[in-house]
């Protein structure tokens, strides 16, 4: 997007490293999203629940004291008495920087804040923006305003408050009159999950069982690091009022198409080993009718990293293997207890197929009955394990 001519933001969490040696938040923060094609960032440098609990705005930190120098102890566990920081247990510890330390409960506000003061500033050019919301992250602490407000429990609270973030974002828009020419992409990271995550429980809200009886991810199966569409089945809505007719698509698409998407809007040529799995899906984006789909196949992976999983067209196949850590989370709530062992691992497992067209809840595994698609798909999968690559 610089490359074309934009100016480029990043608001929110970052989490994708600072470098490869340990970061000293006293100076200039080198790496980062400056580094990488970034004009502006104003970031948490990872995530809320680990240290330092600073923003980061280009190099520096922000209201950051010399005479009271960040120190981090990553060695110190979560949980640990030395782990708290305002109240809330992260992973390290921190000390130092206390004339910098962020307030949990208002980051959504700052990041709205920052977001639009970035619109505002570069309305009259070209401009690429990535809001990177906290809300759904631990530590879930939203802001008293929202207190309450989803009868969901704390989760469901942080996602109203993320709602009023995205709604204050397009209210910018709107107000400087320019929402008829700007692409909004709204996705989440990962599917669902209802843990009892520590910095959680320590604010008394944060029980498994407070969601009131919602079923956070639907009929869906599995949660948040597993290859189940429970983990890997994402919200994504576009918006380009003049552009995108509203409607459901039922395409298939991946975040890492946003590359070769994104540079297909703009007119750049990627060249073959720049994104390598990404695939212009911008017909699927604005809603065009085309002879083919923009994206016939995608690999997918569990947080392990052990067992891979391939979706093609309305068929989900997952190879067999010698077990892993994908049917659940080990502090969540189980939904099938069978599926895991006593330490949270996979069982090994024979190869399944699922047509999501018609189970999408993937409950019933009819690899037996097609064998020729199981067949099919099994060399699909060697195919781009051998070739190191998907697009053609």
């Amino acid at each position: 997007m610089k490359r074309a001519g934009y100016t480029t933001g990043i608001v929110g969490k970052w989490h994708l490293g600072l470098g490869t040696t340990p970061t000293d938040y006293n100076q200039d923060i080198k790496p980062g999203p400056l580094e990488i094609g970034f004009d502006y960032a104003w970031i948490i440098p990872a995530t809320g629940d680990r240290v330092p609990c600073v923003w980061v705005e280009n190099h520096r930190v922000v209201n950051l004291d010399p005479a009271d120098p960040i120190k981090l102890d990553y060695s110190v566990k979560r949980g640990d008495p030395r782990s708290f920081v305002k109240g809330i247990p992260r992973i390290g510890q921190q000390t130092g920087g206390k004339a910098a330390l962020w307030d949990d409960e208002n980051i959504s506000t700052v990041i709205a804040g920052k977001s639009c003061n970035f619109i505002e500033q570069h309305k009259d050019k070209p401009f690429f923006l990535e809001v990177a919301t906290h809300n759904i992250h631990v530590p879930r602490v939203p802001n008293p305003k929202f207190q309450g407000k989803s009868q969901c429990g704390v989760r469901g609270d942080a996602i109203v408050e993320f709602d009023w973030i995205v709604g204050q974002v397009l209210a910018k828009l709107d107000e400087l009159k320019i929402a008829d020419n700007t692409l909004v992409i709204l996705t989440s990271d990962n599917g669902g999950i209802l843990d009892q995550n520590g910095p959680d429980k320590v604010h008394g809200i944060g029980s498994i069982d407070a969601n009131n009886g919602h079923k956070f991810n639907g009929v869906l199966r599995g949660t948040k690091g597993t290859l189940w569409e429970g983990g890997t089945r994402l919200p994504m809505i576009t918006r380009w009022p003049g552009h995108i007719q509203p409607g459901v698509s039922d395409a298939l698409v991946c975040q890492v198409d946003l590359l070769a998407s994104l540079a297909a809007l703009t007119g750049q040529q990627l060249a073959p080993t720049d994104g390598p799995d990404s695939y212009n899906v911008l017909p699927a984006w604005l809603g065009q009718k085309t002879d083919k789909p923009c994206r016939d196949n995608l690999i997918e992976q569990e947080n392990s990293g052990n067992v891979l999983a391939l979706r093609q067209g309305q068929w989900k196949y997952i190879p067999g293997h010698a077990g892993g850590k994908a049917a659940q989370r080990k502090n969540a709530k189980p939904e099938r207890p069978s599926e895991k062992l006593a330490n949270g691992d996979l069982p090994p497992v024979t190869a399944s197929l699922y047509n999501l067209a018609d189970d999408i809840g993937e409950t019933t595994n009819i690899a037996a009955k097609h064998p020729d698609i199981v067949q099919s798909m099994t060399a699909k999968v060697a195919e781009i394990k051998t070739t190191g690559k998907s697009r053609r």
